[in-house]
């Protein structure tokens, strides 16, 4: 069952420049941020209350970590969108749902966040992230700015 929307995500070409905007000018928290195996920071986790949240990542950056054509080419100003996630509960059975509907989604998969989740896209293309949090997840760990990193 779809809950409500958890995360828009966001590329740049400038994470520091963006980061700083939303937490020094808006007042907004930083809940954690993706670090690569080599230590790198190459993503941004800002609070907006609740479970919902804005992610941004450095384009050059989540190419490098994912190398799967998941970050655009180039960014241009106003063009920066990556993604949008919805938050469900159940999704192994919202899963076998949506491929029972003929719908083209991606397996289940943990996150680096510690979520489970799933992908597919709209129509036109627009890439969609099924996100369900768990016990692990970072989304509602305590404390504020932890830093994940990845599996080397």
């Amino acid at each position: 069952m779809i809950r409500k929307l958890a995360h828009l995500c966001l590329h740049t070409d400038n994470l520091d420049r963006l980061v700083a905007f939303y937490r020094d000018a808006l007042g907004l928290s930083v809940k954690f941020r993706f670090c690569a195996a080599d230590g790198s920071v190459f993503g941004a986790y800002i609070a907006c209350g609740d479970t919902t949240f804005v992610e941004f990542f450095d384009r050059a950056g989540a190419s490098k970590q994912w190398g799967d054509g998941s970050a655009p080419a180039a960014v241009e100003v106003g063009n920066r969108y990556g993604h949008f996630c919805l938050e469900v509960t159940g999704l192994a059975d919202l899963h076998e749902t949506l491929i029972a509907r003929g719908i083209n989604i991606g397996p289940i998969s943990t996150g680096m966040d510690g979520s489970f989740q799933a992908w597919l896209a709209d129509p036109d293309g627009n890439r969609i992230e099924l996100m369900e949090y768990t016990h692990a997840s970072a989304q509602i760990a305590p404390g504020d700015e932890g830093r994940l990193h990845a599996r080397s």
